[in-house]
């Protein structure tokens, strides 16, 4: 990659982090392509230069903070695996990648949470593309536990990885925004005995 490839990706970058912490405090419709320039240090035409618009600029910074979050999920699956771990084990160690996710981006992860259920906007389908992104890498786990009987055949794939990913998702926002002083640690642990319980079937 030659430096003007590399001096592109750290604009984008910084443009991606401005923007999407000035719309998890105020919103997308408050907020300005001049905010956004202004918060990442550049000029206004580089905003345009590197995205045709604000809304644009909005689907590829969810795109690319999904992208994140799925690969992260498959190298917590692989990395349980390749150890001899249990698919259960691998679905506790993707629950431990989510939040290491949520604490590391979280106003990223409150601009999803806001913006998933709004209808009216131009970039529902992209989020939805998005978020199947990463339900799908939980699909396939739970599948593969299933077809190897370590779960039961009763589970309903598609809606326990919708159900881990909300349970994860929503308990880690509550975390970051009214138990703050807790640990990643405390909130993995609590989850984790939600998971191993009610999905694993363990006793524990």
């Amino acid at each position: 990659m030659d430096s003007s490839s590399t001096r592109r990706g750290r604009t984008r970058r910084r443009l991606f982090e401005a923007a999407v912490t000035l719309i998890a405090e105020q919103g997308f419709s408050s907020t300005t392509v001049d905010e956004i320039a202004e918060r990442a240090g550049v000029a206004k035409g580089t905003v345009y230069y590197n995205f045709a618009s604000k809304t644009v600029l909005f689907e590829e910074l969810m795109r690319d903070g999904i992208e994140l979050l799925a690969v992260s999920l498959r190298r917590a699956a692989d990395d349980t695996a390749a150890r001899g771990g249990s698919r259960v084990d691998a679905l506790d160690a993707m629950m431990r990648a989510v939040l290491d996710f949520i604490a590391r981006y979280p106003a990223l992860t409150q601009l999803y949470v806001a913006e998933l259920w709004r209808t009216n906007r131009a970039w529902q389908s992209t989020l939805m593309q998005v978020r199947q992104k990463a339900i799908a890498v939980l699909e396939g786990v739970l599948a593969e536990a299933v077809a190897d009987g370590e779960l039961s055949p009763e589970i309903d794939v598609p809606l326990t990885a919708s159900a881990l990913f909300g349970m994860v998702l929503v308990a880690a926002l509550d975390w970051q925004s009214f138990q703050p002083e807790r640990s990643v640690d405390e909130v993995h642990s609590a989850l984790s005995r939600l998971l191993q319980g009610r999905v694993g079937g363990h006793a524990h």
